[in-house]
């Protein structure tokens, strides 16, 4: 199904879906079945996912209303899937083998490795290791000590740890843990056209770009994702990264070369990556970027690494299809998607 399709039967609440798939609401982080009773959330802020266990692994929790993690699916590759993922969320020693999950499944390892992918967008691999790093997060935000969190993760050693962690926290394990304390976050505000733009930034690189309509939301935004850090308005301080990227939403620029200091799984990170590299008025296709991942079947992990991308326009997702080229979703509204492409093709490209 696409995602319009599956938009309707949320919409509808329609229990004929349940089992089928779960959608999350990224302003709650809560995750639900289709035809759940609670209120619904904008179409921009809902993202689907094939599994409940997909949705836990991008940082959703189960909804206490609806339960989704009771419903029930009839397709016999899914519930094999299920399986699969139980035993890699059930072993805390480290990642299992593709052999040992084959196993589990009662399957080849090639056809568990297709079968997975094609449900749920990644190999187990990678699914694994978005699990270990989603248990390492929730450790560390409970104030867990960073010594504590590392083994309870199974990531064995410290270095490991600390390689990591700037890919895939944007800060250290200890600030994390923090929820930023002791980082200092600046963030600036300037007109586009595309309403109100808002960057922040570390000392290592911009942290965040916003698009909206108002700024208060904007920097109550920011300020609820950093709630511990020492977060500062100076839009002079960041003049020159302001007037930067509002000239990357007017198409000119090549973002690529920002320092960007963002957290993300490997997996995102080599999705946004992908796109950096994508040239100004050039556009592709979730499809063609799983391929030249290397992973054909993982078109809708594509589209959720996109969802995801913290800094709009520095990582332009924006010039990311549909295979049949609609524009499919835009964290910041379709209308500002649409315009940036139109703004991009127009507007001759300088440094890229």
């Amino acid at each position: 199904m696409n995602s319009q399709e599956l938009w309707k039967a949320v919409s509808n609440r329609d229990p004929a879906y349940d089992g089928s798939f779960v959608f999350g609401v990224k302003s709650t982080m809560i995750y639900c079945r289709p035809s759940c009773s609670s209120r619904r959330a904008k179409r921009e802020n809902v993202q689907f996912f094939a599994l409940p266990e997909v949705a836990e692994a991008a940082g959703f929790r189960a909804c206490r209303r609806c339960h989704p993690r009771r419903s029930r699916s009839k397709d016999p590759r899914v519930k094999m899937v299920k399986r699969v993922c139980r035993e890699i969320d059930r072993r805390r020693d480290g990642v299992p083998s593709l052999a040992e999950l084959a196993i589990t499944a009662g399957v080849s390892r090639g056809h568990l490795q297709r079968t997975f992918k094609r449900v749920v967008g990644i190999s187990p691999r990678d699914y694994a290791e978005a699990r270990r790093l989603g248990r390492l997060k929730r450790d560390l935000r409970a104030k867990r000590s960073v010594t504590e969190a590392q083994y309870a993760t199974g990531l064995g050693s410290s270095s490991r740890l600390y390689e990591r962690a700037p890919a895939q926290l944007g800060m250290t394990p200890g600030e994390y843990r923090r929820h930023g304390r002791g980082a200092t976050i600046r963030f600036g505000f300037a007109r586009c056209a595309l309403g109100e733009l808002l960057v922040a930034a570390t000392t290592k690189g911009i942290s965040t770009v916003k698009l909206g309509d108002g700024r208060r939301l904007l920097e109550a935004e920011l300020r609820e994702e950093f709630s511990e850090a020492v977060v500062t308005r100076d839009d002079a301080a960041l003049d020159t990264l302001l007037s930067t990227v509002v000239k990357l939403v007017e198409g000119e620029g090549n973002g690529a070369t920002l320092p960007v200091d963002v957290h993300a799984t490997a997996f995102q990170w080599r999705v946004w990556q992908l796109l950096r590299s994508i040239p100004v008025g050039e556009t592709t296709t979730y499809g063609a970027l799983a391929a030249e991942l290397g992973s054909p079947g993982a078109a809708r992990a594509v589209g959720r690494a996109c969802a995801t991308n913290p800094v709009a326009v520095v990582i332009p997702c924006h010039r990311v299809l549909r295979n049949d080229g609609d524009l499919g979703g835009y964290r910041w509204g379709l209308a500002r998607k649409k315009k940036l492409l139109e703004t991009e093709v127009r507007v001759p490209a300088t440094g890229s």
